[in-house]
């Protein structure tokens, strides 16, 4: 059911902060005054898988009106402000783009804001890209533990009117995808099946609509 579910579009306050607090005040700071990028023209998140560093690279783009690049060429411009998700992925051309993007944005006031998977020393990038990333604001995002994304789902639940009953929590987060964006989205989806179909938000609910085939 997942896969007909569209994500909510991200946001900055749709984003559960858990232990991010610093890096989402820095994020505020690059939406707010996109030039300056908040009190750095460069920002590097890395984290985890599902630590919602797309999430965050998508918010802050569109938050700040800067593109959202996922290929650079080396003849990329200065920007008042840009973003660019996955450095990993970055062919060797883009790699370049991203290097001399980082350099005009220093001489020119702009900001850039960069996510990865790992810290910049562990990146299997070029070294000097590496150690530009290095010099500016870096951050770690931490995934939300357990606890922290079953009280973001009771806090969901009641936004939409509801109280979440544990064992509906339990199970979505044994069987459903662990990102936040997905859990969200199925507790949406919950909601909307419980409505049309006039029934109580149960664990069998949940049941039907997760595993059809075994209701």
């Amino acid at each position: 059911i997942l896969d007909l579910i569209p994500p909510p579009t991200p946001t900055l306050a749709n984003f559960v902060v858990g232990e991010n607090a610093e890096a989402i005040g820095h994020l505020r700071e690059f939406v707010a005054a996109p030039a300056l990028g908040g009190r750095s023209g460069l920002v590097y998140l890395w984290g985890p898988q599902g630590s919602g560093k797309s999430h965050l690279a998508a918010a802050a783009a569109a938050g700040a009106g800067a593109p959202l690049l996922t290929a650079l060429d080396p003849a990329t411009p200065a920007l008042p402000a840009a973003v660019v998700d996955d450095v990993q992925k970055l062919d060797e051309a883009s790699l370049q783009g991203l290097f001399n993007l980082i350099n005009l944005q220093k001489e020119a006031g702009g900001s850039v804001l960069v996510t990865g998977q790992a810290a910049p020393r562990d990146l299997a990038i070029r070294r000097d890209l590496a150690s530009r990333l290095g010099s500016g604001l870096v951050f770690q995002l931490k995934n939300l533990t357990d606890d922290q994304k079953a009280e973001a789902l009771r806090a969901h639940a009641r936004t939409r009117g509801f109280s979440l009953r544990e064992d509906v929590i339990v199970y979505l987060l044994r069987h459903s995808r662990r990102e936040m964006a997905s859990l969200v989205s199925m507790l949406d989806a919950l909601d909307r099946y419980s409505i049309e179909s006039g029934r109580e938000i149960t664990l069998p609910l949940l049941r039907e609509i997760m595993q059809p085939s075994l209701a």
